[in-house]
Parts: C-alpha cells; structure tokens; sequence
C-alpha cells in the first residue's frame, strides 16, 4: 500500500513538473514572440529615406510641384539623379495605374540605396497625372518639356545634399529622348543617361507608327484569319485591343468611310487609307481635346526634329549610356534599340550598355506584343538599375576611372 501511494505521489510530482516546464515554456515562446513581433514592428517605422516637396520655376508664370528623396542616414554629398518622363499627361510620380507608379518606385528604390532623387509633375499636370491647367497643358510644345528638364536639373544641381559633379538622367520613353538632348546641351553636368523603352526614330514617324503600322500589323496578324488580306467588320468591332488602337468605334468609322462594305474590309484598300487620313487630321487645327490623343500644337512641334539615332552622334564620349528595352514594347519597339546600340558601336563610344527584358512592355511589366498592360516595376530591373548607377556614380569598386574599366563596359549587350 505504501509503494502504491509513493508511485502515485512521484507520477503526480513528474507531472507537475511537466506542466511547470510547458507553462514555462510557453511563457518564454510568448516573451520571444512579442519581443520579435516589436523589433519587426520598430524595422517597419525605421525611415530609410526622407523628402522634401519642391516648387519649380519653369518660367514665364508657371510652376509646377516636385519632391526630392535622399538616404535618412549617411555622409553627403550623395549622386543625383533627375527622372523626365515620357509623352502623355505625367505627375511626378509618373502614374499608370492602381499599382504602377513608376518613378516613386525608382525614386524609392534608388534613394534607399544612396542616392538623391528628383521627379516632377510635367507643367500643367497633377496628382494621379490628372490635368489642372487645361490652358498649359493643350498649349504644350516639345520644346516646353525640354526646357522643363533643363530647369529641374538646374534645382537638382542646387541642392545640398547633391554632388554636381555625379548627375545621372534617366528618361522614359519621349523623356528618354529628351535626356539624350539635355546631355547634349549640358556635358559639364550630365555624367550618365538612362534610357528606359526611349523613343528613338524620328518622333513623326513614332506617331505613324502608334497611329497607322501597329493597327495595320495587328490586323494582318490577328483579324486577318482567313489570310486573304480582309477582316470581319464584326470581329473587328468586338475587339477590344483593335478599338484601343484606332481609337474609336471600327464598325462605325469604316462604314461612313465605306458605305459600299459587303461586312468584310480590305487591310490595304479600306483600313490603311482610313488610318492615315486620321494620322494626318491629328496634325490640322490648334484645337485639342486631351482624353482624345496628342494635341495638335504637340504634335506639330516634333515636325523637323531629329532622331535619337542621329542626335546620340553629340553626346560626349565621357557619358555613360545605358538602354533599357522590353522586348514586347509595342510603343519603342526592341529593334530600335539595337540600331541605337549598333550606332553607338560604330560611333566608338567607351562606355553604352543595353539591356533588354523578355516579356516586358513599355512599362517595364509583362505584356503581350499588342497590350501595354501597367504594374510594378520587377525588382531585376530595379536592380540592374541601380547595379549599372552604382558602378557609374562612385559607389563601387567597379567604377574605378581607368581605361581598362571603361573598355569592359563596351558595348555590352545583355538579354534576360
């Protein structure tokens, strides 16, 4: 009886402390949890980069808002970098989309990484690229926009926290030619450009391309299902893509065009003439609808400039270039930035890279050959970013000034 009652007072004795040991096990996990829980917390409040809202003086009355990121901690001065973006209605976060923001992204990127960075609402532009100034904005010349990107490097240039002396551009596709321009202009304060799905050709011929060859191209390629160079005017009109390209009603446009139409129209004889005589009314006039396209003073304003391909010829040879091309860019076509790097080869310019991206459209997201579709930026072309800035702007070892380390950079073309 008495060696029961020891073994029932030792199990109960092994017990308590069983449970002793898992409450306070318990106790330590909750401690470790809560504790982990606050410093993950606390990294989250850790501000990594810090602005500073701008207004710009673009002269003659007008102004527009900009904002300045720089790195929260470390030694000044840091490498500058302006951001220009591309045609159409652009605020300084180069807005897009719900989630397609694309130069608070790189402005975000960038800055956490050691740099300072400036974008800009293009004049007459607010926020989510909403147009404030309709008197601005349809009165708006190519020349306006170069001359806003001179102004906004001349503040950048300004800033404490900025060393003059390490000033990269990058540019967005009508931007992208731009910096190629300003750089031109401005050598002794440019010492890199970034051109991201830049225009290349000549601008007229862009627009001719966007208004008349890539809705010849779509329809040779995808309506044209029979082969026979004709389309089903039905399947036309309920083709989202096709409308978003010619820009209105198919079905209605070429039957006042064609009233004669047996419901199947001719590629070459129906829709080609149709898309050119819309290519040509975008030129006429001084009046402007924005939400219906370029404005004609915009438009007329590119007749007569050169082509990046041409231009890149006065860029000086002590500029770093890098290009950045997705490879189903329906508004840059990939093609073109191979000629761009062909020139520069020719042109024996020390230091140019290309670099193009499978899958990714104008925006630098995934896109078919026919859409642009809108979203974040993917992280490998963020990097490959900065990795080539980085190298360029004094911030690695890679950067070292010497002939040998400019020639590796060479005509370097890289595919992803």
């Amino acid at each position: 009886m008495v060696s029961k009652l020891h073994k029932i007072k030792t199990t109960n004795m092994f017990l308590g402390l069983f449970l002793m040991a898992i409450l306070i096990l318990s106790c330590l996990s909750t401690i470790i949890f809560n504790q982990r829980n606050n410093e993950a917390i606390a990294q989250q409040d850790v501000k990594t980069i810090k602005h500073r809202n701008l207004v710009i003086d673009l002269g003659n009355g007008v102004k527009t808002n900009a904002q300045l990121t720089f790195p929260a901690i470390g030694e000044g001065p840091f490498p500058g970098v302006l951001l220009v973006p591309g045609a159409g209605p652009a605020d300084m976060n180069y807005t897009a989309g719900i989630n397609a923001k694309l130069f608070w992204q790189i402005a975000q990127y960038l800055s956490e990484r050691g740099f300072v960075v400036l974008r800009y609402d293009k004049r007459g532009i607010g926020d989510n690229s909403t147009i404030i100034n309709n008197n601005l904005w349809t009165n708006l010349t190519y020349g306006d926009l170069k001359q806003d990107a001179e102004k906004a490097l001349n503040v950048l240039l300004q800033q404490p926290e900025v060393d003059a002396k390490r000033i990269s551009i990058i540019g967005h596709s009508e931007g992208g030619e731009i910096v190629t321009r300003v750089a031109t202009d401005n050598p002794t304060k440019v010492k890199n450009i970034v051109l991201m799905a830049a225009r290349i050709p000549n601008p007229r011929d862009v627009v001719y391309y966007l208004f008349v060859d890539l809705p010849l191209e779509y329809a040779n390629q995808v309506l044209d299902k029979s082969h026979n160079g004709s389309f089903s005017l039905q399947e036309a009109s309920q083709d989202q893509i096709f409308q978003s390209m010619v820009g209105g009603n198919t079905s209605l446009i070429l039957t006042q065009s064609l009233p004669n139409n047996i419901g199947y129209i001719n590629i070459n004889t129906g829709l080609k003439p149709m898309l050119e005589k819309k290519f040509e009314n975008a030129f006429e006039g001084s009046k402007c609808e924005p939400t219906n396209g370029p404005c004609p003073i915009y438009l007329k304003s590119l007749l007569g400039l050169k082509p990046t391909l041409s231009i890149i010829d006065n860029v000086s040879s002590s500029t770093g270039i890098l290009i950045l091309t997705g490879q189903n860019d329906s508004g840059s076509p990939v093609q073109q930035s191979f000629l761009l790097q062909q020139r520069l080869t020719e042109l024996n310019h020390p230091d140019h890279t290309l670099i193009t991206y499978p899958d990714l459209g104008h925006l630098f997201y995934p896109s078919s050959r026919w859409t642009t579709e809108s979203g974040p930026i993917p992280k490998y072309v963020l990097a490959d970013l900065y990795a080539w800035l980085e190298a360029h702007s004094g911030l690695s070892r890679s950067s070292v000034t010497t002939s040998t380390a400019s020639t590796l950079e060479t005509n370097t073309t890289i595919n992803h």
